[in-house]
């Protein structure tokens, strides 16, 4: 994600060193369906949206919203979040939205124990699950204090890392696993970010499907706006509604007078409820 958590040259070599390679998912994913009538009905947002690692100011946002991109990532929390957001407050979230805005909040956290570089915050084997729902509780009150409801989508970030080596395979999954049971505790509709070659792939291919995030938001830079035609997983696999495919990064573009270096997103699953 756009310098989110380091830098552009770092993110690429974690990348090729993850493996390029996708193989195929097997498997029924554990979506939260959007019809659940005891939950706030979802809300869904369907075409072109970016993430930048800080939010932009409301003007630029205002200048920005020519059509082009319907939706935006922004960075709610985590301890892993790279940038300071001086422009994300509820204020923020109320104006964005009422110009026309969809939010996808997205929560940088714990990361994997094997990943190579550091991070102020890395999962642990012993307390993975622990961590996971603290998180996941966070996560939640972050996204609330912004004025994102319940019956948002909320992200889960999960940089790459070595899927092979079991044991931090293990530890990450059973951190998703509670941070997901600790965001629909409080009905926000868990979803994660990751690689599709290799911490997207982790969950695509799990054999154990219980207690995942129901919304996959994919790392896949082929520079190709879908959710479908690329999509590297089995085709079951987070159908109807709950996908995102990040095709493209570092893109410096300019709309209105501002200039903005984004990574683009395709976008077919839940956003934040806000007003």
């Amino acid at each position: 994600m756009s310098s989110h958590r380091a830098s552009r040259k770092s993110r690429y070599i974690a990348w090729a060193a993850a493996g390029a390679a996708v193989l195929a998912g097997a498997g029924i994913a554990a979506q939260n369906s959007l019809a659940t009538t005891s939950w706030p009905a979802a809300k869904v947002y369907t075409g072109r949206a970016f993430d930048t690692c800080a939010a932009p100011s409301l003007s630029a946002m205002k200048a920005w919203h020519t059509g082009f991109y319907g939706a935006a990532a922004v960075y709610v929390g985590g301890k892993n979040r790279g940038c300071s957001q001086p422009n994300l407050t509820a204020s923020w979230v109320k104006s964005v939205s009422s110009v026309g805005w969809k939010l996808i909040p997205i929560y940088v956290a714990a990361q994997p124990p094997c990943q190579t570089g550091s991070s102020p915050e890395t999962i642990n084997a012993s307390t993975a699950a622990s961590q996971g729902a603290a998180d996941g509780a966070d996560a939640v009150a972050k996204a609330s204090a912004l004025g994102m409801k319940a019956g948002s989508g909320l992200y889960l970030d999960m940089e790459p890392y070595d899927i092979t080596n079991t044991s931090c395979n293990n530890a990450v999954l059973t951190y998703v696993r509670a941070w997901h049971k600790a965001v629909n505790a409080k009905q926000y509709r868990s979803g994660f970010y990751g690689f599709s070659s290799s911490s997207a792939k982790a969950l695509a291919t799990a054999t154990d499907r219980t207690n995942l995030p129901g919304n996959l938001w994919y790392a896949k830079w082929d520079q190709v706006n879908t959710t479908t035609t690329d999509w590297p997983f089995a085709s079951t696999l987070y159908t109807g509604h709950h996908r995102g495919h990040q095709y493209m990064v570092n893109s410096k573009e300019s709309r209105g007078g501002y200039t903005i270096t984004v990574d683009r997103d395709a976008w077919d699953a839940p956003v934040a409820i806000t007003g």
